[in-house]
């Protein structure tokens, strides 16, 4: 009897996880393919070959026909009313509040349940993965589906060259805008990173481990002065800069992922005058 009540329990956990488990991870099928992911843009490719948009500061996020699906595959609790005329075809895009608006649309998207915050984010669509066409017959299915408030398509351009290309770049970041997008015109839709997309900023971005800090010093003193992070090679250095007071008496937890920026590599391969930039989010 003892013996019976123990398996029965075990079943009945292993069903537990299961079905937790099952319903937080979303199946992907051929109709909600994974993301398409950028690689960065050095200028060697005809610039006129591609599509030009601007590269949002916010969450990505890819619509399957139902539900909204984060980079990691979780579901995020957007209301019902946000979502309930978005068009059936799956959609990749980026959940949106506005330049300089990261934190926010992070605080607003993460939460568990659905909230009126939602009201301020927008999706920002910029492809549809399950068309099968090339990216200029995306951009044409993409002006035309019946969109939404809460649901609109990015801005699409060209330009002629890439002196044409950087002086767009400079005038967006200088409006606050993070950097431009580049889908070479007649690729299709891929899964993972692709040199059919690029991505094109004034300083290059990565991210890194936390490991343990530096104690301030000056008008820092007992708070956080620097913290020390490792990147994937497993080279390690110091992140002192862009943090705010606030941050500096709560820093980044060891263990977490920050996101920083740099402008290039010194001779030992660490990121020249990294900067913080935020706490990353999937």
């Amino acid at each position: 009897m003892e013996r019976s009540f123990f398996f029965k329990c075990f079943i009945a956990c292993a069903m537990a996880l299961f079905l937790t488990l099952f319903l937080r991870v979303p199946v992907l099928t051929a109709e909600t393919p994974g993301m398409m992911l950028a690689t960065v843009y050095d200028g060697h490719d005809d610039v006129r070959q591609f599509w030009v948009s601007e590269k949002l500061d916010g969450v990505r996020a890819r619509w399957d026909g139902r539900r909204l699906i984060s980079r990691g595959d979780n579901f995020f609790a957007a209301p019902l009313w946000f979502v309930e005329n978005f068009p059936e075809v799956p959609m990749d895009g980026e959940l949106w509040i506005g330049r300089g608006q990261y934190e926010a649309v992070v605080s607003v998207v993460t939460r568990q349940t659905p909230h009126d915050g939602w009201k301020a984010v927008k999706f920002m669509v910029f492809d549809l993965p399950a068309h099968g066409g090339t990216f200029t017959e995306r951009v044409k299915a993409m002006e035309g589906l019946a969109l939404t408030p809460y649901c609109k398509p990015i801005a699409q351009f060209r330009v002629p060259s890439n002196k044409a290309l950087m002086e767009k770049l400079e005038s967006l970041v200088s409006q606050g805008g993070e950097g431009l997008m580049l889908h070479r015109q007649t690729a299709v839709y891929q899964n993972g990173p692709s040199d059919d997309l690029f991505k094109l900023k004034l300083f290059d971005d990565a991210e890194a481990v936390v490991i343990g800090y530096k104690p301030g010093k000056g008008k820092n003193v007992g708070l956080m002065g620097a913290v020390k992070v490792r990147m994937a090679d497993g080279k390690e250095f110091y992140i002192g800069s862009g943090f705010t007071q606030e941050q500096r008496k709560n820093p980044p937890p060891v263990g977490s992922l920050v996101t920083y920026r740099y402008q290039g590599f010194t001779t030992t391969g660490i990121p020249r005058f990294a900067v913080f930039v935020r706490l990353w989010k999937d």
